[in-house]
């Protein structure tokens, strides 16, 4: 999260006068991520403090913002834990602020576990594939925005900045990736709206007796219909991995997959694909964190993302190709 556009909360508690969610009482910006303006809102509704997250999108359109919103919605009514947009009475969940399209959600309970355990890849695991078997019923449709088409535009855009071995690598792995995307097996994986984005710093875990309790996924704004086992491969890319070098971290993946396939497991042509996926996945977000330090947009509130960090990720991925039969026979 991060703030481009100043918010006052004489601004802010229009806005939740329309939705109905009562007084105002705090309103402070968010640090965190990259895309869009965020802001923890409390207010006093019924005699009762409600917590809740104003977000102006900088970048998504009036006509994109409907399909994430409506996707949100699915899934929390379909017992997904993910933050509910408010609406208003007339049932709309977009509208105007600062002339930016705003959006109200309720703020979910706990923290990020930024060095998760087993235990926590498993509850992530089950929630996903949940999250996956309830989005088909979800009748929208919008492609993955930060998919195959935006790599093949975006990677022009950020070679001039790369060293000869970086720009021989990521010409590479978009020549792979563009070739991959030709073969059956490839037409064969099961799709559907994904969250496209599921890091660490996305979910949320209440403690429960002293154990972890996953409270809910949030920040669904690259969401889009994609293969599911791309999902998957994001997330593998992020919690089970170890964060200095890149390297797959085999007991979390493990609990990470068992919990998965308990829930939905994967077809043969998922399990074939799988670790051409995790070079696809290390690759966009390598490429996006490239875009993002070189081609910054200004905001009062940033922490820029190390591109590096994927560069490491994606040249794991390549070299020590993943053995998922390895993987699945384990979890």
């Amino acid at each position: 999260m991060a703030v481009y556009t100043e918010v006052s909360l004489t601004e802010a508690q229009a806005l939740f006068d329309q939705l109905q969610l009562g007084q105002l009482t705090q309103l402070k910006g968010c640090a965190g991520g990259i895309e869009n303006t965020n802001y923890f809102a409390t207010a006093m509704h019924h005699g009762q403090l409600h917590e809740h997250v104003l977000t102006l999108f900088e970048r998504l359109s009036f006509a994109q913002l409907p399909f994430y919103l409506q996707l949100m919605k699915h899934l929390a009514q379909h017992g997904v834990a993910v933050p509910e947009p408010s609406a208003n009475a007339d049932g709309a969940l977009v509208f105007e602020l600062k002339g930016k399209p705003a959006a109200v959600v309720n703020k979910l309970r706990g923290a990020s576990a930024l060095a998760p355990t087993p235990e926590h890849c498993a509850q992530v695991g089950a929630m996903l594939a949940r999250m996956h078997l309830a989005g088909r019923s979800f009748a929208t449709q919008q492609p993955n925005l930060r998919g195959l088409s935006w790599w093949n535009d975006t990677v022009p855009v950020v070679l001039p900045f790369l060293t000869a071995p970086q720009k021989a690598l990521i010409t590479q792995e978009l020549a792979f990736q563009n070739q991959l995307s030709t073969l059956p097996d490839y037409a064969a994986l099961p799709r559907g709206p994904i969250h496209a984005d599921l890091f660490r710093d996305n979910v949320l875990f209440d403690s429960v007796n002293g154990a972890p309790v996953l409270s809910g996924f949030f920040d669904f704004y690259f969401a889009g219909v994609d293969a599911w086992v791309f999902d998957l491969a994001v997330c593998l890319n992020d919690w089970c991995i170890d964060l200095p070098t890149g390297a797959h971290h085999a007991p979390r993946a493990q609990a990470f997959v068992a919990a998965y396939q308990q829930q939905r497991p994967l077809t043969a042509a998922e399990r074939a694909l799988l670790p051409a996926m995790l070079r696809a996945a290390a690759l966009r977000f390598w490429l996006s964190r490239l875009w993002d330090l070189h081609l910054p947009r200004e905001a009062s509130m940033l922490q820029a993302h190390d591109p590096s960090h994927f560069e490491r990720v994606l040249t794991q991925r390549v070299q020590h190709a993943l053995d998922v039969d390895a993987l699945v026979a384990s979890a």
